[in-house]
């Protein structure tokens, strides 16, 4: 048979629509013409009229935020009667699955009221998916709260689901001008909700001139949330039905771009793929790699608006989730458990949605100043004299060394809380060695505490039980899995007496072996049987109506407790994926009450709100370059969740790294906030020091340029705590506006100022990098580029590592030492990178980086420098006596436009100062101004 023509078909399906528009009200052509718009950033919503409805109130009139229902007319309901082909006539990429719980026949498929329409890919649009108008709840007026506003929601047909929840209440609040929280639960039975450690979400106290718009669709309900300044849709649910059962929830909406990032943790680059992709929210012991469930859940995301606006969203849920991004573009959150209890963040720009983020979570931790320093651990550090000559190896060879580590070889039978009496007989006294050397230590402390220890011999196990602090299975009885030692009990951070036995251990333990800091591993929480050593219960916890298709295993309990396991706050089912922040909680306090200084907690597992108490590194990275290249992402990733202090194994993890690439990846990684070699006990060894002279070199230059900047990154982490500011940076949050810069993930920014362009490629001596407009300075020379907003081909051998200074900043400096104990002391050296005006700004913060609470005692300094009419002056705005004896031992300028015929500090003349002609740059050296008082140099040209 002849197959017509494209454009027979084409007009043929044109006097189908006329005949059928021919037959519809004004109303009705109005509806069906949107419901084919592929864009929802227009006036126009999908099947309704956008007219406000009457207000009921004068409370709902003054809200400001447009708050008002998108009636129905009352024509358009007809169009449930419609054919089911015009129901179901959409793009492929506008369909929204209705199978996601399982698999359906054509027949399945129809009796839950959806379109059955088959296409050849299978992994991309959805065969069952949901018609046009579909049955859902009904909206009720909207009427005034404490919070906010509120209504009642109700199913008057049961969904497919089992356990179908028909009435809901939806409750609406203003929170701030940029944040925006609506919440959907059930109003007649107690269901777990997440309760960050948090206290009540920080406010700026302004709800006027909101940013956000809302309106809602009665029936089937909806919402759409607005852009008041320019209209943009950023939300919009009525595209899909919500459901809400006892163990299946869902929400649909779409994105008003396909820049996405965020979901995490996941083997990802920084922008996520909207082609059918789908991201599982569980924390698995999954070492990283594409398409799994790792250890962490960060259920928030941020869009860039292509015209440099952003906006984010947040869902407050912990359990099991998936999330389905399609090219309409749209999202799809599916959990299986709580509420919704969701957020929505307006930015305007992407830095200022990270912060509204960060009031709801938590603001990072202030770190100790040392561990921003060089980490070194192997797992195969096999006894304190071996532990010992890896820092003295590192020590004679000159590699900054600031914190040694053991990994579970320091235990006895593998039993935290333990050392080996043999092996580590001597821990406490070579931890004491360290302290003297101006060095610190840590270790590894899993969760899971040994069950098989004879009573009375292991006071963690037998304490714990008295104190009943372990998690419960199904029966009341304390569950076991099995872990390192053996078979296991897990403590249940939720129970405040678990907390103070914690402690209780730590202070013991501390009081033998005087650790600086703890790194909690295992915290998933990871068990090597499924559930327990006796199983599960077969219940509807264990092998719930659906589970997320990415789960590592299939099931919720493989590698992990079992579902139905009691914590003092709820199941397991629903507290798995908040483990690891309750035990860093927990550690973080332990460690504030057991040594009186700025804990240092290090943690695998995590959850929204973790960086209030730890850093995490990105697991059990290998040894490769793709996994080289792709820890830029997830560290970028982790800057936007509110964890700055992040970083991934250098030279990997798991396999034997080669030469080069281990060079590479100490350049990189001299760059990560947070900075450890870590090794596994079978590979090959990876210390700095077992490489070739000229790697060796490398690696040294690369640690000692981390170790001058390392005031700056104090500096940044400052801000990070104290104004939600990003330490690591995706370029996309400084440049909005420029659309070079929306995917880039393999340069990254410190701050506002230096950008970071590593080799992630095996063999590449030169490297193209983008230089947003503007001038860049290398830090390396002061060399000057001027860029239009460009890629730049850069030479890099195998000895260096590009870094450029933006104009307009001034970068504080320290000469390196092999501590930072020792280079605490040393003099400052400015960076000054001059704007074409001849101006720059830059700030230090000091304090003596270890005791607690300076930021908020105001036990601190803060000096601020200023480059302008050939001059740099520094402004003590905050002394303390942390800067007293140290000073400005040296000043490099970059863009002085002639050769300086005379330099001058704090009025005398300075002879030690050279200009580079090639370069523009000038550098002054000798000097020894008090960084305490206010000091100028200036030149004259």
């Amino acid at each position: 048979m002849d197959v017509p023509s494209a454009a027979v078909v084409l007009l043929a399906f044109a006097l189908l629509t006329c005949l059928f528009m021919s037959n519809l009200s004004e109303h009705q052509v109005r509806l069906v013409k949107s419901s084919y718009a592929k864009k929802y950033d227009s006036i126009v919503f999908p099947r309704y009229v956008s007219h406000p409805a009457k207000v009921q109130n004068s409370t709902v009139q003054r809200w400001g935020v447009n708050l008002r229902n998108l009636q129905p007319h009352k024509q358009v309901e007809d169009l449930t009667d419609a054919p089911r082909d015009d129901q179901c006539a959409m793009a492929l990429e506008n369909r929204f699955d209705c199978a996601r719980d399982r698999a359906l026949s054509k027949t399945e498929c129809e009796d839950r009221g959806c379109c059955y329409a088959p296409v050849p890919d299978t992994g991309g649009p959805p065969w069952c998916f949901y018609p046009r108008l579909y049955s859902g709840y009904k909206m009720g007026p909207l009427t005034p709260t404490l919070r906010g506003h509120a209504a009642t929601l109700v199913r008057a047909n049961p969904s497919y689901l089992p356990r179908d929840i028909t009435t809901l209440r939806l409750e609406v609040m203003e929170e701030t001008a940029g944040r925006l929280h609506l919440t959907l639960k059930d109003p007649s039975s107690q269901r777990y909700e997440v309760k960050l450690p948090v206290g009540k979400p920080r406010s700026n106290g302004n709800t006027q001139d909101p940013l956000y718009a809302i309106e809602f669709q009665p029936d089937p309900f909806g919402f759409i949330v607005r852009r008041q300044s320019n209209g943009r849709v950023i939300m919009n649910t009525t595209v899909a039905p919500l459901l809400f059962a006892d163990q299946y929830l869902q929400l649909s909406t779409t994105l008003a771009s396909s820049l996405v990032s965020g979901l995490g943790e996941h083997y990802t680059p920084l922008l996520l793929d909207t082609n059918w992709t789908s991201l599982t929210l569980w924390n698995r012991d999954m070492a990283p790699h594409g398409n799994a469930n790792l250890y962490g859940s960060h259920p928030f995301y941020i869009v860039q608006e292509e015209d440099g606006l952003a906006h984010g969203v947040f869902l407050l849920n912990s359990n099991a989730m998936e999330v389905t991004l399609q090219p309409t573009p749209a999202l799809t959150w599916v959990t299986v458990g709580g509420i919704l209890d969701l957020y929505v963040f307006m930015g305007p720009d992407p830095q200022s949605v990270v912060r509204q983020y960060l009031q709801v979570i938590g603001y990072p931790m202030m770190p100790p100043y040392w561990s921003l320093g060089f980490h070194l651990c192997r797992w195969g550090y096999t006894t304190t004299n071996a532990t010992r000559m890896v820092a003295q190896h590192m020590h004679n060879a000159n590699f900054p060394l600031d914190v040694q580590w053991n990994d579970l070889d320091y235990a006895d039978k593998r039993r935290v809380f333990t050392f080996d009496p043999q092996r580590f007989g001597d821990l406490p006294e070579m931890v004491e060695e360290f302290h003297q050397r101006g060095m610190k230590y840590i270790l590894i402390l899993d969760p899971g505490i040994s069950s098989t220890s004879p009573p009375g011999t292991y006071p963690p196990f037998d304490d714990g039980l008295k104190r009943d602090v372990f998690i419960k299975n199904a029966t009341g009885q304390t569950l076991i899995g099995r872990v390192w030692p053996g078979q296991t009990a897990f403590p249940d951070f939720t129970n405040l007496e678990t907390r103070r036995w914690w402690e209780d251990c730590i202070r013991a333990f501390h009081a033998k072996v005087p650790v600086d800091g703890l790194w909690i591993d295992m915290n998933e929480p990871a068990s090597f049987v499924q559930g327990s050593v006796e199983g599960c219960p077969d219940s509807d916890l264990e092998n719930p109506p659906y589970t997320p298709a990415e789960v590592v295993g299939g099931q919720l309990n493989s590698g992990t407790l079992c579902m139905s396991a009691q914590q003092r706050l709820s199941t397991h089912y629903n507290l798995h994926n908040v483990y690891g922040l309750t035990e860093a909680s927990a550690t973080h306090s332990a460690l504030v009450k057991v040594r009186g200084k700025r804990p240092f907690v290090l943690s695998r597992s995590s959850f929204s709100g973790i960086g209030r108490f730890s850093g995490v590194w990105t697991g059990d990275v290998r040894s490769n370059w793709e996994q080289l290249r792709y820890s830029i992402p997830a560290v970028l990733q982790f800057s936007l969740f509110g964890v700055p202090l992040v970083g991934a194994d250098i030279c990997g993890f798991e396999g034997d790294t080669t030469e080069e690439l281990c060079v590479r990846w100490m350049q990189l990684g001299a760059f990560y906030p947070f900075m450890r070699n870590h090794n596994d006990r079978l590979n090959a060894p990876q210390e700095p020091y077992v490489f070739g002279q000229q790697a060796q070199e490398a690696m040294r230059s690369a640690l000692n340029l981390r170790y001058s900047l390392l005031p700056f990154l104090y500096t940044l982490f400052c801000h990070a705590h104290t104004s939600a500011d990003t330490v690591a940076r995706p370029l996309f949050m400084e440049f909005p506006t420029d659309p070079n810069c929306q995917a880039i993930d393999r340069q990254f920014l410190w701050g506002n100022s230096l950008l970071i362009s590593p080799v992630l490629e095996q063999g590449a001596v030169e490297l193209s990098a983008y230089l947003p407009q503007g001038t860049w300075y290398s830090l390396h020379n002061g060399q000057p580029f001027y860029s239009k907003g460009q890629y730049l081909l850069l030479p890099a051998p195998l000895d260096t590592i590009n870094i450029h200074v933006r104009e307009g900043h001034i970068i504080p400096q320290q000469e390196p030492a092999l501590t930072t104990t020792a280079s605490r002391r040393n003099p400052f050296v400015l960076t000054v990178a001059l704007s074409s005006a001849g101006w720059a700004f830059g700030d230090l913060f000091w304090d003596d980086g270890d005791s607690l609470g300076t930021i908020e005692t105001g036990n601190y300094c803060y000096v601020i420098f200023i480059a302008g009419q050939s001059q740099v002056v520094s402004d003590p705005l905050k002394l303390n006596g942390a800067l007293d004896g140290l000073v400005l031992g040296g000043l490099r300028v970059f863009g002085v436009p002639s050769p300086p015929r005379s330099v001058l500090a704090n009025g005398e003349k300075v002879w030690d100062f050279t200009y580079y002609t090639d370069t523009k740059a000038l550098t002054v050296t000798s000097l020894a101004l008090p960084m305490s008082k206010v000091f100028t140099v200036q030149w004259t040209l």
